[in-house]
């Protein structure tokens, strides 16, 4: 993990960048988790 925080050090953009990424699946996680709930089956 230090690995990883060294280069966060050295580049302080790729957290916004990071962050976004993990927003942005988080939401799409959330999208297809709801629409397995509206299907109906025969």
């Amino acid at each position: 993990m230090t690995e990883l925080s060294d280069y966060l050090k050295k580049h302080p953009r790729m957290i916004g960048v990071l962050f976004t990424a993990m927003l942005l699946l988080s939401q799409a996680g959330t999208v297809v988790a709801g629409n397995g709930d509206t299907y109906i089956g025969p």
